[in-house]
């Protein structure tokens, strides 16, 4: 089995072509002008490598190798192709393209094999639109039906893509699904470990957090008299950093992301302050814990500093475990390549996946760990090697025809 990584090289600097940003930068939010020309060519690429081809209502593209028993469920792989603003080319894409590849090699090697592979190119991992992440999966997974969503603007699901029907897959379509994607961090690198083998995926909870103060004259306001919404925000955004801190265990992490004040002059107290906050574990039982913690410490601050805080919970996704047949296929296929096993620190569509198929990961290097910058990189060499490996255990999954 040969992987041609010199086409599939070109076929990301290709894709990162597609971009609202100069490069190296890529911009590619999901419904603009620019995915919608990025997700048509990438169904060119599928129909050149015969896949059968459909979109569903949403924008989720489903590419088709068909196996000897086409009726039994199929194996799946893939990942996105949006991009955050000002992003990178190998985030998601990798995990489109090198399935792409995997499937290539495969074909050219002569496979036969008894299940299908499919190709999964879904919408939107990123937020961008919805402030939501992975919502093509999580309504693939049936845990959204779309009509809450909505742009900065207003604008509906509804609005973007026309009048939809549920795109909810039926229980057991897929007998797998395997996502390759780059870590997102510096642990591979640094070890100089060429294959990360995901054992557990963390996920998130989060939540926008309103504080009322009240607001005035920064001359006129006196000190003892104050009820500052910043203040108070800010006591709350170091409190959601100590509760995370003190969790016992390393893979719990909270961050406060996005603060806006109101009225936002320097010469006026804030009365009013919007926070998003975003708390992450393997372990649901212990973020659910840091979470409690996190609204005790609120409802302290707030009667301490006479300000009003209201809690909106936007998400709180249980974690995944990677199945384990899935991770003995990808052990299998790595044969004489050294692997580390570790958990997905950052969550991805394999995430969703695994509440509609047992479902697995696989971790390549990136530079410097660095991702979500016009800077991200993978090298070719690293990019060939997941490649070979997940094509040898979508072929085991899929069940090899002698």
């Amino acid at each position: 089995m040969t992987i041609d990584i010199d086409r599939l090289m070109r076929e990301l600097d290709r894709l990162a072509t597609f971009s609202d940003a100069p490069a190296p930068a890529v911009t590619r939010v999901v419904y603009s002008e620019t995915d919608r020309r990025a997700r048509a060519w990438v169904r060119e690429l599928c129909a050149e490598a015969g896949l059968a081809v459909r979109e569903d209502g949403i924008g989720n593209v489903f590419a088709q190798w068909a196996g000897a028993e086409p009726d039994l469920p199929a194996v799946a792989t893939g990942s996105h192709i949006d991009a955050i603003p000002h992003a990178g080319r190998y985030d998601g894409t990798v995990g489109v393209l090198a399935g792409l590849e995997a499937i290539r090699a495969l074909q050219r090697a002569g496979a036969r094999l008894r299940r299908s592979i499919e190709l999964v190119v879904f919408c939107a991992e990123e937020p961008t639109r919805f402030g939501i992440g992975c919502f093509g999966s999580r309504m693939l997974a049936g845990l959204l039906d779309g009509s809450e969503l909505r742009d900065r603007e207003g604008k509906s699901l509804r609005d973007w893509v026309g009048d939809y029907r549920s795109v909810r897959l039926a229980a057991g379509c897929y007998d797998a699904f395997v996502e390759l994607h780059i870590e997102q961090g510096p642990l591979l690198e640094r070890a100089g470990i060429p294959l990360g083998i995901v054992t557990a995926i963390a996920a998130p909870a989060t939540w926008h957090i309103f504080i009322e103060g009240e607001g005035g004259h920064a001359g006129a306001v006196l000190m003892p008299d104050r009820k500052d919404a910043f203040c108070a925000a800010a006591e709350v955004v170091l409190a959601v950093e100590r509760v995370a801190r003190s969790s016992g265990a390393i893979d719990t992490v909270g961050t406060t992301g996005v603060c806006d004040v109101f009225p936002g002059a320097v010469n006026s107290v804030p009365s009013k302050v919007r926070i998003e906050m975003d708390v992450r574990d393997i372990d649901g039982a212990r973020r659910d814990h840091v979470l409690a913690e996190i609204a005790a410490e609120c409802a302290e601050i707030a009667g301490r500093r006479g300000v009003r805080i209201r809690r909106e919970v936007i998400n709180a996704d249980p974690p995944a475990a990677c199945d384990p047949r899935i991770i003995a296929a990808l052990e299998e296929s790595a044969g004489a390549m050294a692997f580390q096993k570790m958990v997905s620190r950052a969550y991805h569509d394999s995430l969703f996946m695994a509440r509609i198929a047992p479902t697995g990961m696989l971790f390549i290097p990136c530079r410097g760990g660095v991702s979500h910058r016009p800077d991200e990189y993978a090298a070719p060499e690293a990019i060939g090697c997941g490649v070979a490996v997940l094509a040898g255990a979508l072929a085991e999954l899929a069940g090899r025809i002698a």
